[in-house]
């Protein structure tokens, strides 16, 4: 399989921005400047550093225009892990998928993995500083090795984690936020992908892992080269169907995003040499279930996120640092709008404040998060830069530009 398009080149050393000389992490280490207010908030986004040595939580205050406001720095109680990719040796995007992290708004509460330690991590959300979270509990067992993405239900009652190691599968969780996380029996189910831990990738990996719209499916895409998604039964009492079923389409599907307004339709960015994007067609009426577009040029497409304000969907490059818009009929047809030259994108998030679309994307490249407005279709506007790397190596918590990982948005 070739899968090169994933893969970027990156110098011989690759130097963590800052390292802690102290082998136990600190649990809360502030990022935010002295006086610091935090009133007037609208909520708060998060991605992890995903360190092997203590996975970090890194959190920025949401303000009333979009910007974001860095916070502070939360330890796991886990580790991260870094895929082992093919040559050449270095890789942005350490686990391969997306949704790494998820917030429930219904439940107030966010959860991330830590792959390092084959755990998942919950934390109650502060509603009046969403900034500030706590742990509840201790890191719970993903039920497999090297965990990489999850996905919550819309009542935040249910979690759903999938791990793309050497014990691959699923397993689904009830969640309270008083207690933490407690499996659901018949809730974990097995893959059976051949792989190892850290996993080798990304062919042969899970790229992303939701809830279907109505919730009586789970639904895992799987990077193959000839790629498929595998899809469970999810019964009233959250346990699954004991075996999936397999849909084949696409070479490398990686992200998965519901199609609005097409009830079994599915987005999926495509990383794979003669791809770009898989819509995949669930419904019992449809005469092809996989179409996949080819977007010429592209380096390594893996993340996607959907915009009610311009009601076209983004794909994420990370090699050429390219946001490429799609629009998608009702038909399904579709064809690409615009390109965007911008920060090396990956993990990104998308809500709705006020009249306004803002969109936040994890910039590997410059170790900070890029904020754009989306003022309408072909119309990205970038609003803010924000720099992590230099107060988070002030600070003595250790990122890294091939190790950082996840992007969630909490509203209040």
């Amino acid at each position: 399989m070739k899968s090169s398009a994933l893969f970027i080149l990156a110098s011989a050393v690759s130097a963590a921005v800052a390292t802690c000389n102290d082998t136990t992490p600190v649990a809360r280490i502030p990022l935010a400047k002295k006086g610091i207010s935090t009133k007037g908030n609208v909520g708060a986004a998060y991605f992890m550093s995903n360190e092997p040595t203590g996975n970090y939580l890194i959190s920025s205050l949401v303000g009333p225009d979009g910007k974001l406001t860095l916070y502070e720095g939360l330890y796991t109680g886990g580790n991260g892990m870094k895929g082992v990719p093919g040559p050449p040796v270095n890789v942005l995007d350490a686990l391969f998928t997306q949704d790494s992290i998820g917030v429930s708004r219904p439940g107030k509460f966010l959860a991330n993995v830590n792959a390092g330690s084959n755990s998942v991590t919950i934390y109650s959300i502060n509603e009046q500083n969403p900034a500030e979270l706590t742990i509840v509990g201790k890191p719970v067992w993903s039920g497999g090795e090297f965990p990489t993405a999850l996905t919550i239900n819309k009542a935040g009652t249910r979690l759903c984690v999938v791990n793309g190691g050497a014990i691959s599968g699923v397993s689904c969780y009830t969640v309270d936020t008083r207690k933490g996380l407690t499996p659901i029996p018949n809730g974990k189910r097995d893959l059976g992908l051949n792989q190892t831990t850290p996993a080798t990738g990304p062919g042969n990996t899970p790229g992303d892992i939701i809830f279907s719209p109505d919730e009586k499916q789970l639904i895992v895409s799987i990077k193959t080269g000839t790629g498929y998604l595998a899809i469970w039964n999810v019964n009233h009492d959250g346990s699954l169907s004991s075996n999936f079923t397999k849909v084949s389409g696409g070479e490398l599907p990686f992200s998965l995003t519901p199609i609005t307004g097409v009830d079994g339709a599915f987005f999926a960015s495509d990383p794979g040499m003669t791809a770009g994007y898989t819509i995949y067609d669930l419904r019992p009426t449809a005469k092809t279930t996989a179409l996949t577009t080819k977007i010429a040029g592209q380096g390594a497409i893996c993340w996607s996120v959907y915009s009610p304000k311009s009601g076209n969907y983004y794909l994420m490059d990370i090699i050429t640092s390219n946001i490429t818009e799609v629009h998608i009929e009702k038909s399904l047809k579709s064809n690409v709008q615009y390109h965007m030259d911008i920060d090396g994108p990956m993990d990104s998030s998308l809500v709705t404040i006020g009249k306004h679309d803002f969109m936040y994307t994890l910039a590997a490249n410059r170790t900070g998060i890029t904020v754009m407005n989306v003022a309408g279709p072909g119309n990205l506007q970038v609003i803010q830069r924000l720099d992590v790397a230099d107060p988070a190596a002030a600070a003595k918590i250790t990122l890294n530009r091939l190790d950082v990982q996840g992007m969630a948005v909490f509203l209040r």
